[in-house]
């Protein structure tokens, strides 16, 4: 094995990073920092910003191993490791099923129905019946107040809280221009938590608190009073219950070799379990790099595990 890591070391990865989807500005950062972490660990590494470089210089350049630091559309969801997999590159994270699936969050919340994991209730509206949309009946169903989400989005670009009829108007109208699919969840009242996983093993949990309405891209990005537990205060056994639940989100989507499950605890004290992340943010003060160090592994040593996977 340690023969084959020195290969693996000496040959050229790529870190792909940039992109054009709305999380371009976080993945820039995600694929900076990793290919300084990567290369304190030894790799010989390339950058490449997927916006302004085809997947072709990959072949060009013999590359055949990457790291994907892509968030979002055309990193996240599938149709970067499609390409790749034609291309006979390997690569980082999930496989084409895994990470389509836990990019939509509509077939991403039916797989956890499906398979009986707790997640709050949902109804998806589509932008070409919009006209036709009952909105207050809509509202009244799921509770009086929702979390709107663009189905195929993340970093909470295009997310709001709507308790009316008429800001919920508003909301669909502004997650519709990210978005021809959304998804509207019933309010959860209560504090977030997130899960890192790495290989077959959930991290330590941590919870995240802000001032703010809710966890949104100002309070994940740019926010001074967002505060972060790790450990997450939670009794032992209702940690490994949280751990083990997010394991079990993660193989429902078909995630696999790292990522994060975020989850929420309503105001009866279950859990709900709200997405899979197959590609989190990655700089070293991200939420996974945080549960790492915890485990008692740096932001090097957690990237070459990734890599070697």
């Amino acid at each position: 094995m340690a023969a084959l890591e020195q290969k693996i070391k000496k040959d050229i990865i790529a870190v792909l990073y940039g992109g054009n989807s709305a999380e371009r500005e976080v993945s820039l950062n995600s694929g900076k920092a990793v290919a300084q972490g990567l290369k304190k660990a030894g790799f010989n590494v390339v950058l490449i910003d997927t916006k302004d470089t085809p997947l072709s210089e990959l072949v060009t350049q013999n590359i055949k191993r990457v790291f994907i630091a892509l968030h979002g559309r055309g990193g996240e969801d599938g149709c970067l490791q499609g390409a790749l997999e034609y291309l006979g590159i390997s690569y980082t994270g999930s496989n084409v099923l895994g990470s389509a699936l836990s990019m939509d969050k509509v077939r991403s919340k039916q797989m956890f129905k499906a398979c009986d994991l707790p997640t709050a209730a949902f109804a998806v509206v589509c932008k070409k019946d919009f006209t036709t949309l009952n909105i207050e009946a809509l509202l009244t169903g799921l509770g009086g107040k929702v979390m709107v989400k663009p189905a195929h989005e993340g970093s909470s670009i295009g997310m709001a809280m709507a308790d009316s009829p008429t800001s919920l108007h508003h909301a669909l109208v502004e997650a519709f221009t990210f978005d021809g699919d959304v998804l509207l969840e019933a309010w959860i009242d209560g504090p977030e938590y997130t899960v890192a996983i790495l290989g077959e093993e959930a991290l330590p949990a941590i919870h995240m608190e802000t001032p703010r309405e809710f966890y949104d891209y100002e309070a994940k990005y740019q926010s001074n009073s967002t505060q972060y537990h790790c450990p997450c205060g939670l009794p032992e056994a209702e940690e490994e219950k949280i751990k083990a639940l997010s394991l079990q989100a993660f193989k429902a989507t078909g995630a696999s070799g790292w990522g994060r499950v975020d989850l929420m605890q309503d105001r009866e004290g279950n859990w709900q379990i709200l997405e899979v992340n197959t590609v989190p943010g990655m700089t070293e003060t991200s939420l996974v790099p945080k549960a790492a160090k915890v485990h008692g592994l740096t932001f090097s040593e957690l990237v070459e595990r990734i890599a070697l996977a």
